[in-house]
């Protein structure tokens, strides 16, 4: 999972084109080669889609490769984060709600109507948010939670996997339980039968 671009764009609604306020990118990942055609290619996208951004709509759109999600909840901003295929909606469409705020408690909307260059309009934060999010499972609560399911699981698993190198067997097992009633351990031998029947065909 990986963000490379962030940034809050000009979007009045009128014809003109969005203009990038504040931005910051994360092109370490790439060659060095690649980085000004790619900052093209990230404002070109960043700008395509701000300019046909709804009101109250986050979006994900692929361009070119890059995933660019957008969030307007506001009239004369958006808030655009590109990033990789793997890094989750959710936790993106949160990081640009919350960059909208910043920005707007920071400026006003005479400022932004006001700015005329791109990247005009500091927000350092862009710079704390595109260091912290980049691992988003460190940061998204949801996320930290599935992590340490997945742990766990993998744990588990590997306990019944342990248990078994050992030479013993899952069948034996069960059938020496004094936990299991006659019922449950004859469920459990038809359910092996019916589970090997399907695993043949």
């Amino acid at each position: 999972m990986k963000i490379t671009y962030l940034g809050v764009l000009r979007n009045s609604g009128r014809k003109e084109k969005p203009l990038e306020l504040a931005v910051v990118r994360d092109l370490s990942s790439m060659s060095r080669f690649t980085h000004g055609s790619m900052e093209e290619l990230q404002s070109f996208a960043a700008t395509l889609v701000a300019a046909r951004a709804k009101l109250n709509v986050g979006l994900r759109v692929e361009e070119e490769g890059l995933f660019v999600h957008i969030c307007r909840t506001s009239k004369p901003i958006c808030a655009v984060m590109i990033t990789d295929e793997e890094y989750p909606d959710r936790v993106a469409q949160g990081v640009l709600r919350s960059l909208e705020d910043i920005f707007l408690v920071k400026y006003k909307e005479k400022d932004i109507e006001a700015a005329k260059k791109a990247n005009s309009l500091r927000l350092p934060e862009l710079d704390e948010y595109i260091a912290k999010y980049q691992n988003p499972e460190n940061v998204d609560p949801i996320m930290m939670i599935q992590k340490e399911l997945n742990e766990s699981k993998v744990v588990l698993h590997q306990t019944i996997e342990s248990v078994l190198e050992r030479g013993e067997k899952i069948d034996v097992l069960v059938a020496k339980s004094e936990g299991l009633s006659s019922q449950s351990k004859m469920f459990y031998t038809q359910a092996k039968k019916q589970n090997s029947c399907c695993s043949v065909m």
